[in-house]
């Protein structure tokens, strides 16, 4: 039996902590994250207030349990619209090959030129900033990446041994592509999108942090970070609990990401071994 890594314990700890706390956020927070209470106006962490409040006087951690509930939100929305689309394109562009391939691939390299985050910036100017609009933008963002690995995957594949003899026993082409070509994508799509989830939420906190967010009052971790930078000499912790709350559910992240990069890419394996 092989040892548990110690980067998918710390991974999938750090995760569950982020994921708990966006669930707990959606339906309970210790104060009501809207309501202002200006007699507790920037009161320093305290046995009331566990992380402080801010400028004006709402509970911190409240606002980062609603917040985390928002981020984490659209960070998988982000990544099932990415996913999803960028699946179904990979497989007909890697499958069908010959002109189809190639103004899919050539419009496919055009969109992954744009550097992300602008293009992100770009699709807000013109869908507006709010949730529907960061979870388009994004979604089409990162699918470029997934039609490309897919795609290297399925060119993989529709060569072997099993996706000939599905033809020859005459099924279709549509179901060889769902029953013998999307499976054996699982693995990579998999890694993809756990990695994809902590691009997707840094992206949004990048943009919530420029005001291309949810907008205010409803908080997310970026635009509690913008809203601290006035108060940063009068009330420091108003910019290290967001702050630390981003980098603990990256680094979660990424750390489940490699570890189930360890286990499923085979070339990974056998480096391991």
């Amino acid at each position: 039996m092989r040892p548990v890594a110690p980067n998918l314990v710390i991974g999938l700890a750090l995760t569950g902590l982020v994921g708990a706390m966006a669930l707990l956020g959606a339906f309970w927070t210790p104060y009501d994250p809207l309501a202002m209470n200006f007699a507790s106006r920037l009161a320093p962490p305290s046995w009331s207030y566990w992380l402080g409040t801010d400028e004006f006087g709402r509970d911190q951690l409240s606002r980062l349990m609603l917040g985390a509930s928002a981020s984490v939100k659209i960070s998988i929305l982000t990544v099932i619209l990415a996913i999803s689309s960028g699946t179904i394109i990979g497989i007909v562009s890697g499958f069908l090959r010959g002109w189809p391939d190639r103004i899919i691939m050539s419009l496919n390299d055009a969109l992954l030129a744009f550097p992300g985050l602008l293009f992100a910036l770009g699709l807000l100017a013109v869908l507006g900033a709010n949730e529907n609009g960061i979870i388009l933008s994004l979604g089409l963002v990162y699918m470029s990446s997934v039609v490309r690995v897919v795609r290297g995957t399925v060119l993989s594949l529709r060569e072997r041994e099993f996706v000939e003899a599905s033809y020859v026993m005459g099924n279709s082409l549509s179901f060889t592509m769902r029953r013998h070509i999307l499976p054996n994508c699982i693995a990579p799509l998999t890694v993809l999108a756990t990695s994809m989830c902590g691009w997707t939420l840094l992206a949004e906190s990048a943009l919530s942090f420029l005001g291309l967010g949810v907008a205010p009052p409803m908080p997310t971790w970026g635009n509690m970070l913008a809203g601290s930078r006035s108060f940063l000499d009068q009330a420091v912790w108003l910019v290290i609990f967001p702050g630390l709350t981003i980098s603990l559910a990256l680094l979660g992240i990424n750390l489940l990401g490699d570890a189930l990069r360890d286990r499923l890419d085979p070339r990974m394996r056998r480096r391991v071994g």
